[in-house]
């Protein structure tokens, strides 16, 4: 399996809806991994397996959406 050079993942915008009170350390844990802090907070990261496996864990706290290569951080 080939690995991909930096840079060549599409980028994916994570915007934290719901709150984290209530929620376990290790939820909270991801969502500060993710560069997450307030509700309504954004944070635009590559689309990797690592981000995705982080994303799929706390779903239901997150919205996310695909966003064009030509936006930064």
């Amino acid at each position: 399996m080939a690995v991909k050079k930096k840079g060549e993942y599409p980028k994916i915008k994570i915007k934290l809806v719901k709150s984290l009170i209530g929620r376990s350390d290790r939820q909270q844990a991801t969502v500060r991994g993710l560069g997450l802090r307030k509700i309504n907070s954004q944070v635009i990261r590559e689309k990797r397996p690592e981000i995705l496996g982080m994303i799929r864990k706390i779903d239901f706290l997150l919205q996310v959406e695909e966003v064009g290569n030509d936006q930064s951080q």
